[in-house]
């Protein structure tokens, strides 16, 4: 109560300062605030610094102990209050972060709110990753999209003699779109992998460091702050942290259901009807929608589109004016040899070639996310001369684009030694996975590429909310598991996570006996919960 008084007296008086400003805000929107509001402001981060150190000291679990100390709460409530005062504790340390700087710009300020609601999880595993002979009790991440599968090959290749060069060259400014001999390769090697019906020209290649950065430097080109893409979704999230970070371009989610009707014959389907229905109410809305974003093969879906139903994406987009930006980061991670998987640049004839754009790299289908590496293809030449600028600041190390550019080039490598490896290696622990949600009856959809499975835990979710999906995370990380919740991609349906399987074995075996165990502690909680209810009846 010491803390809690002074805390609420100073929310008082910092509100009446707020209103107080608010009445003469037109005199005195460009002064700063007066010395004493800056006093109370301080005085109130400085409180909540407190209230957050206390609970992350140890308090939580005095609180805890006086909760369970009453007679009427039994051991499901003292599950679920343990829960509920963990989830209180990551809340204030939100709150805390909140407020780590006065001196940050508004701005700033979003910024670094931003980076903490996606990365925080993802900063802790870092500092405690599991390792089977240092840290067997760490984290075990398969929420991120990394291929960990063939690291002993690309190692074993990324050390032989032809990678190594210090030529002048590589250690001066190259041209921002990137070397030419690394841009003539990239074009070569499209060509051959998509299928393309005539030789790719390296002029209307650009590459930058990272395929998140060649969509935002896309979206920055082509629209101006405030326009808007169509994002069929469940989606990419790095995509829509890509735009809020810098060109503000809005993403305007098309929701997909995964119920099957007679328009959808398949879960998450994306349908032409639902784009234009789409278009027209963001319109209505007084929207300035300029293109489309497609992902293919799909994340977190998995879905690989059809032939007939691309063509009939870009139709649309012709019939509208709109651009395409299509993501074909995962072309090579295809492990069904039945699912064929068709690119853009494959068509003889696009509908329209001036607002089509192909982003591919180098991160998932041969797993060196670490190299930063994405590339951008376009026939327009005044969107590759505008995008060019972003290799300023966005380029690639010289020796980076070297060696990027002997394994590209090395065709008989990849085709004879590394795709097939890996397409084994990823057939064998999809299998593993699968099976292991087969055995645990959970659904999931299965399509045969991509680096994840996207898994349907709705029955683990009482309610099924947001909200629920929410804790089921947290239990998952509370075993050192982390997983990615389907609200992440703008998923409109809780319940859905995907579970990146590209990963050695033995993080496999471990991560699933964690998982069983999560949803075995969820079914325990809500069994003891259900007893106490009858009890109290």
């Amino acid at each position: 109560m010491e803390l809690i008084l002074p805390l609420q007296q100073t929310l008082e008086d910092y509100i009446m300062q707020l209103e107080t400003r608010h009445l003469h805000q037109e005199l005195e929107q460009n002064q700063r605030h007066s010395q004493d509001t800056r006093e109370q402001e301080i005085k109130l981060i400085q409180l909540m610094y407190q209230v957050v150190n206390l609970f992350q000291s140890g308090a939580t679990n005095s609180l805890e102990l006086q909760l369970h100390s009453r007679g009427d709460v039994g051991g499901g409530q003292q599950a679920q209050t343990s829960r509920q005062t963990e989830q209180l504790s990551h809340q204030l340390s939100d709150l805390k972060a909140a407020f780590v700087s006065y001196d940050l710009s508004n701005r700033g300020t979003d910024i670094f709110a931003l980076y903490q609601s996606i990365f925080q999880d993802i900063t802790t595993y870092h500092g405690d990753k599991y390792n089977k002979d240092r840290n067997t009790l760490g984290v075990i991440n398969l929420a991120i999209s990394e291929n960990k599968l063939c690291i002993d090959l690309m190692t074993e290749r990324l050390s032989q003699s032809d990678m190594t060069s210090t030529d002048d060259a590589l250690l001066q400014y190259s041209d921002w779109r990137g070397h030419t001999f690394l841009r003539e390769e990239v074009a070569r090697f499209l060509t051959y992998y998509c299928k393309a019906p005539a030789q790719l020209d390296p002029e209307n290649v650009v590459v930058l460091n990272s395929c998140v950065s060649v969509f935002l430097a896309l979206t920055m080109v082509l629209c101006d702050p405030g326009d808007a893409f169509l994002f069929p979704t469940p989606a990419n999230a790095g995509f829509t942290y890509a735009s809020r970070l810098y060109s503000k371009v809005e993403l305007i989610d098309v929701h997909l259901d995964s119920e099957i009707t007679e328009a959808n014959t398949r879960p998450f389907q994306l349908t032409v009807g639902r784009l234009e229905k789409a278009l027209l109410e963001a319109r209505l809305k007084g929207k300035k929608v300029k293109g489309l974003v497609l992902v293919n093969p799909h994340n977190p879906l998995g879905d690989v589109y059809f032939q007939d139903s691309l063509k009939d994406y870009l139709e649309f987009a012709k019939r509208y004016n709109l651009h395409v930006i299509i993501d074909e980061i995962y072309m090579l991670s295809v492990f069904d040899a039945s699912i064929p998987f068709h690119s853009v640049l494959s068509m003889e004839s696009l509908p329209d070639p001036n607002r089509t754009h192909v982003i591919w790299g180098t991160s998932k289908d041969f797993g060196i996310s670490g190299f930063r590496f994405g590339a951008l293809y376009t026939h327009n030449k005044e969107v590759a001369s505008a995008m060019s600028a972003f290799g300023f600041l966005h380029s690639i190390s010289g020796i980076t684009q070297h060696k990027l550019c002997q394994l590209l080039r090395d065709r008989e490598w990849i085709d004879n030694v590394y795709l097939p490896t890996n397409r084994s290696r990823l057939q064998a622990a999809h299998r593993y996975i699968t099976n292991k949600l087969k055995a645990l009856k959970i659904p999931f959809l299965s399509r045969g590429s991509g680096l994840f499975v996207w898994i349907n835990l709705k029955k683990y979710l009482d309610p099924c909310t947001f909200k629920e999906e929410l804790l089921l995370y947290r239990r998952f990380l509370e075993n050192k598991l982390l997983l990615s919740p389907g609200k992440s991609y703008m998923c409109k349906e809780p319940g859905w996570f995907r579970l990146t399987f590209s990963d050695k074995p033995l993080h496999l075996k471990v991560a699933m006996l964690r998982f069983s165990q999560a949803l075995a502690d969820q079914k325990q909680e809500w069994i003891e919960k259900q007893l106490e209810d009858a009890m109290r009846e």
